[in-house]
């Protein structure tokens, strides 16, 4: 296998890990077949799997590194490496929700412009906002 083929075969391999995990964690699916699916697993250990991204996607990955790997040591960097790709994929695709510790890094002025519904001007903002 070529460096180029281990590579296309390692983004499919990471773009298929992600659609497979993202689909069984986060989706009903079609006709609500995987909601069912996860509501009949309930509270048991692959119920709580289902409900959990990061621990999902170790499992898919380990699958779908067979398809990228040639050898066992291979196999288990490809593995961690997939479901890794995937979590990150997984975290880059959403929106921090209020309160989430990445929000410490979104400036006073950037919230305040984001929030729709709220009316404010120049005699409501911090000092430090109003002067800029």
């Amino acid at each position: 296998m070529g460096e180029a083929s281990f590579w296309t075969r390692f983004v499919l391999a990471l773009l298929a890990t992600w659609r497979v995990t993202h689909l069984l964690a986060s989706e009903d699916g079609p006709a609500d077949i995987i909601f069912r699916i996860r509501a009949s697993m309930g509270q048991s250990i692959f119920g709580k799997l289902m409900d959990c991204f990061n621990c999902l996607s170790l499992w898919i990955a380990a699958l779908a590194a067979i398809f990228v790997s040639r050898g066992w040591l291979e196999w288990i960097l490809c593995w961690l490496a997939l479901s890794g790709g995937a979590c990150l994929l997984e975290r880059i695709g959403k929106r921090p929700a209020e309160g989430d510790f990445n929000d410490v890094l979104q400036s006073e002025a950037l919230r305040i412009e984001e929030d729709s519904s709220a009316k404010y001007d120049a005699e409501h903002l911090p000092p430090r906002v109003r002067h800029q």
